[in-house]
């Protein structure tokens, strides 16, 4: 992975409380500050997540990261909604190591 340099953006997600699909979307259109085009399924947030000109005012910052608080209750809660937001969180890692732009998701008690 390359090193970040410049302007780098920190996310915390934090999923207290956070039982289903909904909930998790909602609080990632909440904590992560999300634009207001961003329609709570799977895709705008995997949109969100691989342009975050919408972050910056059309800037996209050298390397991004996700630091993620509560996802082991948040995966027991809900399984298969915690396997697709995992799968879209490491689409998006692998997305932005191709660009040079690393995205770093660090969950506080596995993914």
């Amino acid at each position: 992975m390359a090193p970040m340099t410049g302007p780098t953006l920190a996310l915390h997600l934090r999923l207290d409380g956070v039982t289903d699909k909904d909930g998790f979307l909602d609080r990632c259109a909440r904590d992560l500050r999300f634009p207001d085009w961003y329609g709570r399924n799977w895709d705008a947030l995997a949109d969100c997540l691989t342009d975050l000109s919408w972050w910056a005012e059309g800037r996209e910052p050298s390397g991004c990261l996700l630091d993620i608080q509560g996802w082991l209750a948040f995966r027991d809660a809900d399984p298969d909604a915690a396997a697709i937001a995992a799968d879209i969180l490491a689409d998006a890692e692998a997305y932005w190591a191709t660009q040079g732009r690393p995205l770093v998701v660090r969950y506080d008690d596995g993914p």
